[in-house]
């Protein structure tokens, strides 16, 4: 993993607290430039009625999680509101030696991790324009009951502080198109 030169392709992390906007900015990224692959995460939360299993997810058992975590095959791990989240590594790993760039949207836990293995990824953080309007877009979202979404939204602010220490880039997410726009000037200048 620390093999990564300019043939390969580089590991662009992409953080931010729930319901920034990562997931927008990074399939808007995807479509934009063509030699990017999103990293599709390990998760043992539930899954909503929405989601289709290897889209946004894998949704596996904590069973399942654990043997993987064993086998060494994830690249990172953390939990996170109570739930497992993993990134699954060969595919990683089969994707930079295609010289694609691999975007890992991960929090700063799993970031951390990925950055002691490979110091030359290239991370990322997304900012909500204020925390009223991270609030409202959670409550638009509808994935998290009160509870949940209020346990995130107290998170936020950790992340966002962890951020100005681990973090490169700083992007807001104000305006969708700015926002990708600038994800995507941060890409091709690393």
């Amino acid at each position: 993993m620390n093999e990564t030169n300019d043939r390969n392709g580089k590991i662009v992390i992409v953080s931010g607290p729930s319901g920034v906007g990562k997931s927008t900015i990074c399939k808007e990224v995807a479509k934009q430039l063509k030699n990017v692959y999103i990293s599709v995460s390990v998760t043992t939360r539930p899954r909503s009625q929405a989601e289709v299993d290897g889209q946004e997810y894998w949704f596996i058992s904590e069973d399942e999680f654990q043997q993987r975590i064993n086998k060494g095959s994830l690249l990172e791990y953390a939990e996170v509101f109570g739930n497992l989240y993993g990134t699954p590594r060969d595919k990683v790993e089969e994707e930079l030696r295609r010289g694609r760039n691999v975007i890992l949207e991960i929090d700063v836990q799993g970031a951390k991790q990925v950055r002691r293995i490979n110091k030359d990824v290239v991370m990322i953080f997304i900012f909500p324009p204020s925390q009223r309007e991270l609030a409202e877009r959670m409550k638009l979202r509808g994935r998290d009951d009160a509870e949940t979404a209020e346990d995130r939204l107290n998170g936020a602010s950790g992340e966002i502080a962890a951020a100005w220490q681990y973090y490169k880039h700083m992007v807001i997410n104000d305006d969708l198109q700015q926002a990708v726009s600038e994800v995507i000037e941060i890409i091709r200048e690393n």
